[in-house]
């Protein structure tokens, strides 16, 4: 024996416990060489005053340099300690009172039934109680978000100019020009935006083809701290200056996760998974935290909302039907049997509410946990159009696997393990943003902010978008609206405009269109729910067509007036619902709607202004 070994801790141990060797691998991989771990059967000549069934019956812990023996709880903590970050249990131990004897008493009842036990450890962490890594998970999760940015970047792509171009339905540099009238010098942090340099058509779409590019540059695994810093910016600047359009909650989801996703990139300048580092642990908490915050809070709100529909479980009787864009199988699930409607609601709320406190829990448990959440994802996917959101959230799941789950083959791909970074800023600026999702989350339980200064502190970083609340559908909606847009030149003949996946004509298919998410369809259906007088960018379309704005008329499927934009422009709202299969069979028609009833006035543009025109004005 060196004179190095003789001077270490040595952990001592019955080596014939399957039990105690599966914990002593788990923890030689915490202490590495810091403490020499052996079975007690190698050393009894090391130890002849010792009895052997002393070594048996718990493990012993001998430190050398200062010639004190421990076993049992004790022994454990002792060893623990002398990894950096390990030695709060060893405090509990010898500081809190009735802390030492509680311990002792749960190994010895640990001790009395390792057999038992050791079973047990194989059920829910399975082969990997020492744990396997994320290098590999993390480095799949990068390229899994990178794709969804390209996504995100080019859906804009074909529709920004239409928003927010300078013939669109929010021009940018007006809106620019406003808040620089208004806020002076502070608007760059009110409005964090690259579109401060130039907002016209040209760098609207070349922002979108940029972040296309970013992201596959990512994907590539080149630079990908200087990538995700830049996909960030480009993505909070479209956010900024797009307000109404891109202001959905997988919006801010997006911008969250594409932020703490800084915290477990590589620092390469090309990173492969052969040569990237272990991903930080405070990265991978705070994003698994994230995925914890968006289904607890989908729960949460749904509860505190107290809407009958959610209490009875009868919501997804409406929900099929009265989603924003419902492809063609939310058909076939609205008249699924209301009984099985019922399970599939109180289903969800189990795995919204319930699987997420198992993100944290051992590896097998986290494991059926992160699959409930993922199958419900799937399940959402497949009856419903909300652009990105399920697969990012899909995403997120994958940072709850670790390098175990993936098929062997990928092994020839890695190397011995790098390092981890170790950068300062990543605990005191995680613990912040740690501190500041308990805002959101707290106002998704309804439950007041007691601490005031944190919650001033994310209302002043709020323009970054870093933390954001979440929960979707919080009251349920029983009834569609929709809104039927129509042109005339005379105001006696009236040709509609056509919109390309949101509900019009009554026999057109209902079709999928995710992970593309067209705006301007998704903002009609909040249109027709609300007054429109909460709702100033439909003014601002309304002008539009009114101008014969091309940008805008592009978002549309049809354009009535291809000549001349109309002279009036009229909106009716009518009730949809889908049909029942008898009539589907019979008419054809995927869609019933009620008689109409006004949205708005008649408009007509006149002297640069929107006007109500009466009904006496126009023709018979």
């Amino acid at each position: 024996m060196t004179q190095s070994d003789s001077a270490r801790p040595i952990l001592i141990f019955d080596g014939t416990c399957g039990f105690c060797r599966r914990w002593i691998d788990r923890w030689r991989a915490v202490l590495g060489e810091r403490v020499e771990m052996v079975p007690f059967q190698d050393v009894l000549d090391r130890f002849p005053n010792i009895p052997p069934e002393r070594f048996a019956d718990a493990v012993h812990l001998y430190e050398p340099q200062v010639d004190r023996w421990s076993r049992g709880a004790e022994a454990v903590f002792r060893s623990l300690s002398y990894a950096k970050g390990h030695g709060w249990a060893l405090n509990l131990y010898q500081h809190v009172p009735g802390f030492a004897s509680i311990s002792e008493w749960i190994y010895r009842r640990v001790a009395a039934h390792r057999s038992f036990l050791d079973r047990v450890t194989g059920w829910i962490w399975g082969a990997h109680l020492v744990p396997p890594g994320e290098r590999l998970t993390a480095w799949i999760f990068l390229r899994a978000l990178a794709l969804i940015y390209a996504v995100a970047f080019a859906s804009l792509a074909v529709q920004i100019s239409g928003l927010v171009g300078s013939r669109g339905i929010y021009p940018a540099q007006e809106f620019f020009q406003a808040i620089k009238d208004h806020y002076g010098s502070s608007r760059y942090w009110l409005a964090p935006s690259i579109f401060w340099v130039n907002a016209g058509d040209g760098m609207l779409l070349g922002v979108c083809i940029a972040g296309v590019v970013t992201a596959l540059a990512l994907f590539a695994g080149l630079m990908p701290v200087v990538c995700l810093a830049v996909l960030w910016f480009l993505y909070l600047s479209l956010a900024t200056v797009s307000r109404d359009f891109l202001w959905f909650q997988w919006d801010g989801l997006l911008l969250e996760a594409g932020f703490l996703a800084l915290f477990i990139a590589p620092r390469q300048l090309w990173s492969r998974v052969s040569n990237a580092p272990p991903p930080s642990r405070m990265g991978l908490w705070l994003l698994r935290w994230l995925l914890f915050r968006l289904l607890v809070a989908s729960a949460l709100v749904k509860i505190t909302s107290h809407d009958p529909a959610w209490r009875h479980l009868t919501a997804l009787r409406y929900h099929y039907e009265t989603q924003p864009l419902p492809p063609w199988t939310a058909w076939y699930a609205h008249h699924l049997p209301a009984g099985f409607q019922g399970f599939s609601a109180l289903v969800m709320f189990l795995i919204e509410g319930v699987a997420p406190f198992f993100l944290f829990a051992p590896r097998r448990i986290r494991f059926g946990a992160v699959t409930c959440i993922a199958a419900l994802q799937g399940l959402i996917l497949l009856t419903g159009n909300y652009g990105f959101f399920n697969w990012l959230t899909l995403a997120l799941c994958i940072l709850a696997l670790d390098d175990g789950v993936w098929p062997s083959v990928v092994g020839r791909w890695q190397r011995p393990a790098f390092r981890p970074y170790r950068t300062r800023w990543l605990v005191p600026v995680g613990g912040v943003l740690f501190l500041l999702t308990l805002v959101p989350l707290m106002g998704s339980a309804n439950v007041r902010m007691p601490l005031r200064p944190l919650a001033s502190l994310n209302e002043f970083l709020g323009p970054l978008r870093l933390v954001n609340p979440y929960g979707l559908f919080a009251v349920m909606t029983t009834r569609r609206p929709e809104i039927l847009v129509e042109g005339s030149e005379d105001g006696r003949t009236w040709k509609a405009y056509e919109f390309r996946y949101k509900p019009g004509a009554l026999n057109r298919r209902p079709a999928f269109v995710a992970p593309h998410q067209p705006r301007l369809d998704w903002q009609m259906w909040f249109a027709a729910l609300d007054d429109p007088r909460s709702q100033p960018w439909f003014f601002a379309f309304s002008q539009s067509l009114l101008q014969g704005s091309p940008t805008v008329l592009a978002l549309l499927a049809t354009n009535p007036f291809p000549q001349s934009p109309p002279r009036y422009l009229r909106t009716t709202v009518y009730d949809y619902h889908f049909t029942d299969p008898g009539s589907r069979k019979a008419t054809g028609n995927w869609w019933s709607r009620t008689e109409p009833r006004p949205y708005l006035p008649i408009l007509s543009f006149e002297g640069g202004h929107l006007v109500a025109v009466p009904d006496s004005m126009l023709g018979p």
